[in-house]
C-alpha cells in the first residue's frame, strides 16, 4: 500500500511565497489571481485544460460516438465484457442494506477497485465511475451516498490515504484530473472536489460540511456570440492543501490556490491566494463587476453579469 507523507512537502515554499496579485481580466471569471503554485512560476497568463472529459453533458452530446461508447468513456473507462460485467457488479452491490450487503461489498468491492486496503467499509448507494483508477487506503470509511468519479484518458485517478473518512453525499469527481487525499483526512458531508488538473490534501486534513475544491471549472468567455459552456475550459495548475488544515463549512478554494500545512480556514470563506503555513484565514471577496463586451456598466445594474462563485 502507498504513502502520503510527501503530500504535504512543496506546499510550504508554494504557500510561503504569499499571493501573487494581478488583475484577472479577460479570462477569469472568478477574479483569482494568474499565479500558479503548483509550479513555482511567475504570474503567466492561464492555460487551456483538456477539453476531452469537460462535461458529461458535452459528452452525450458528441454525436461521432455511438451511445454504447458514450457509456463506456463516461462511466466504465475500459474496453472489453469483462469491464462490462465488473462495473454492473458495482452498481448491483450498492443497494443491498444491513449486513448481508455490508458482507457483499466488504468481499467483492476490492476485486473490482484498482487497489482496496483492509478493513475499509463501503456504504449504501455509491457510485463509481473508472472504478479501476480508484485505490483506497486501509481503515477507510467510505459513507452513503458518495460519488467516486475518475474520469479521465490519462489522469491518475482517485487516491485515498488510509484511515480517512469520506462523508455522505460528498462528491469526489475528475474531469481528466486527479485527487488526492493524505492518511487520517476527514471530508464530511455534502463536499464537492472536482478536478480538471489536480487536487492534493495533505494528511490529517478536515475538511467540514459542504466544502467546495475546484482545481480548473473556468472558462473562456471572449466570444459574446458563444455560449460560455461551450468556449474552453481553462486551468491554473490544480490546488494543494498541506498536512494539518481545517476548513470550516462552506469553504471554497479556488484553482491555483495553496494552502500551508496547519492552518485554518473561517467559514465561508473563498480562497483564491496561497496562504501560508499556520495561517488563520477568513472573510469573502467584494463582487467586482465589469461588462463582458467592454462598455461601461454601474455596480447593480440590471445587465450586469453576475459570478458563479
Amino acid at each position: 500500500m502507498w504513502h502520503f507523507a510527501d503530500i504535504g512537502a512543496g506546499c510550504q515554499e508554494a504557500a510561503g511565497r504569499g499571493a501573487v496579485r494581478g488583475d484577472g481580466r479577460a479570462f477569469d471569471i472568478s477574479g483569482c489571481f494568474l499565479y500558479n503554485p503548483l509550479r513555482g512560476k511567475d504570474p503567466v497568463e492561464v492555460t487551456m485544460a483538456k477539453d476531452v472529459y469537460g462535461s458529461i453533458q458535452k459528452e452525450l452530446g458528441d454525436g461521432r460516438k455511438s451511445l454504447s461508447d458514450k457509456y463506456r468513456d463516461i462511466f466504465v473507462g475500459r474496453r472489453g465484457w469483462m469491464a462490462f460485467f465488473k462495473f454492473g457488479l458495482l452498481n448491483w452491490l450498492a443497494g443491498f442494506s444491513g449486513a448481508f450487503g455490508y458482507a457483499l461489498r466488504k468481499a467483492l468491492y476490492p476485486s473490482l477497485l484498482g487497489e482496496v486496503g483492509k478493513g475499509v467499509v463501503f456504504g449504501r448507494h455509491l457510485t463509481f465511475r473508472h472504478p479501476h483508477k480508484i485505490r483506497i487506503g486501509a481503515n477507510t470509511v467510505i459513507d452513503d451516498f458518495v460519488v467516486l468519479d475518475a474520469k479521465g484518458e490519462e489522469n491518475e485517478g482517485i487516491l485515498i490515504g488510509a484511515n480517512a473518512y469520506i462523508g455522505r453525499g460528498a462528491i469526489l469527481s475528475c474531469k481528466e484530473g486527479s485527487i488526492r487525499l493524505g492518511d487520517f483526512t476527514n471530508v464530511s458531508a455534502n463536499c464537492t472536489l472536482l478536478s480538471e488538473t489536480e487536487i492534493i490534501l495533505g494528511r490529517y486534513c478536515f475538511l467540514a460540511g459542504n466544502c467546495y475544491l475546484v482545481a480548473g471549472g473556468n472558462h473562456s468567455f471572449r466570444d459574446v456570440a458563444t455560449p460560455i459552456m461551450l468556449q474552453p475550459s481553462l486551468a491554473k495548475g490544480g490546488i494543494r492543501i498541506g498536512d494539518d488544515v481545517w476548513l470550516g463549512a462552506g469553504v471554497i478554494v479556488l484553482d491555483g490556490s495553496a494552502i500551508g500545512s496547519h492552518s485554518v480556514v473561517g467559514a465561508g470563506s473563498v480562497v483564491a491566494i496561497n496562504l501560508p503555513e499556520y495561517a488563520f484565514a477568513r472573510g469573502s471577496r467584494a463582487l467586482k463587476v465589469e461588462d463582458r463586451r467592454g462598455e461601461p456598466c454601474a455596480p447593480g445594474a440590471p445587465s450586469a453579469p453576475s459570478a458563479p462563485y
